[in-house]
């Protein structure tokens, strides 16, 4: 009897403002020069109406009218969480309602949304998922079990981390690079690590995400009977759909069906006796371990590839990610709180996400959510911004040695 396991990730990114070469060493308040906050109102004002409040009403109504037999995941990444308060605190009065009603249930992951699980080091990527279960222990009371990278990033020393933070579950890319010819459809334990590793059933997760208004996939159109009736016949312990919450109404618009097809989807897969719902947590408690997996080099759920290229698959991205890197290590020494926010606004994935040169499907993602015409543009806005930021951080020093 295998368990339906929906997760939601929800995330928005403190977008950048366009900054020229001729901006730098200009202003001293970093935070207001370097993001676009009207943007970022703008863009979050419209998803919370086209996505947010709408799909969490229906959620609240889908589990009431089933008496919680309907159940379903969040991870709410810390950027997201600021919008929220920032601009439209109803949308996180929707999720608190939800929370309270004991059929969802929340997920850890870290408060930038950021690629620091892939530094040489961990201590900034454990300082962010700390803070990050600060966040939700305080406005939610409780404390996750199960953890979620950034666009699901795993590999074995990530792994490791999390087991030694205390998380009974972490959750990945159910790719056939670390499973061969076994299935997603089970719980499996990383080779180095006593934690569970949820994996995502990519197929069907992306009939959502994706595929659900391609007129020319021959799977259209996808009803809620029919999704369904295919997750019947799947073998195994666990169905995990994990995909972007802005899948409902934002990126699959309300016109293509996508609020209908989530309405009857309850409906549809309690009609087979053979399927239920759980939370992330309930499955990592309710299954066993099957077998194990080995993952020596970083995986995700982005692009084809299901790696890390995402990000660092050009010399662009690279020159950024190593900017970024090194400006750590300066600024946790100099212990300047609103330049270290500021520096870990600029570690959200996001950022690099927009640089990528991808072509053929992965690049007509990539163009879909890219505030530039072209990667280099993106690039050089980024490279600009750092190098201010890298000014910043000098002149701070020269004080403190005058000081000192």
């Amino acid at each position: 009897m295998p368990s339906v396991c929906f997760y939601f990730e929800v995330h928005q990114p403190v977008r950048l403002k366009r900054f020229s070469v001729f901006n730098i060493g200009h202003d001293n308040n970093a935070f207001l020069t370097y993001f676009n906050h009207d943007l970022n109102r703008e863009i979050f004002e419209k998803v919370a109406k086209k996505c947010y409040l709408p799909a969490n009403q229906m959620l609240l109504d889908l589990i009431n009218k089933y008496d919680g037999r309907f159940r379903v995941s969040f991870s709410l990444t810390g950027t997201f969480v600021e919008c929220c308060e920032q601009f439209m605190p109803a949308v996180l009065d929707s999720f608190k309602e939800l929370f309270r009603t004991g059929a969802v249930d929340l997920i850890e992951e870290t408060y930038f949304h950021s690629l620091s699980s892939l530094y040489d080091e961990l201590d900034e990527f454990e300082e962010q998922v700390i803070m990050h279960r600060h966040m939700i222990k305080k406005i939610f009371n409780y404390r996750p079990m199960v953890f979620r990278n950034t666009e699901a990033i795993y590999d074995n020393r990530i792994a490791k981390k999390i087991e030694e933070m205390g998380y009974k579950g972490i959750i990945t890319e159910g790719t056939e690079k670390i499973l061969g010819w076994r299935s997603p459809n089970y719980l499996y334990k990383p080779v180095n690590a006593d934690i569970k590793v949820l994996l995502r059933n990519y197929t069907l997760s992306d009939d959502i995400g994706f595929r659900f208004s391609a007129q020319s996939w021959p799977g259209f159109p996808l009803t809620a009977s029919k999704y369904a009736h295919w997750m019947s016949k799947c073998q195994g312990d666990l169905i995990n759909v994990f995909i972007d919450y802005e899948t409902f109404g934002e990126h699959q618009w309300t016109e293509t069906g996508i609020f209908d097809f989530l309405k009857h989807l309850p409906e549809e897969v309690l009609k087979h006796k053979n399927l239920d719902f759980v939370t992330v947590s309930e499955a990592v408690n309710r299954y066993k371990s099957v077998g194990e997996i080995d993952v020596p080099w970083a995986i995700s759920w982005a692009d084809e590839a299901r790696d890390v290229s995402t990000w660092l698959g050009n010399e662009m991205q690279i020159t950024c990610f190593n900017e970024l890197k090194d400006i750590g290590k300066k600024l946790k020494k100099l212990g300047d709180r609103e330049l270290l926010y500021v520096w870990r606004l600029l570690q959200t994935s996001d950022h690099l996400y927009y640089i990528s040169t991808k072509g053929a499907g992965d690049g007509d993602v990539h163009a879909y959510f890219n505030p530039y015409d072209f990667p280099y543009e993106g690039f050089i806005n980024y490279m600009n911004i750092i190098q201010d930021l890298k000014e910043k951080i000098t002149q701070q020093e020269r004080e403190t040695q005058l000081i000192s």
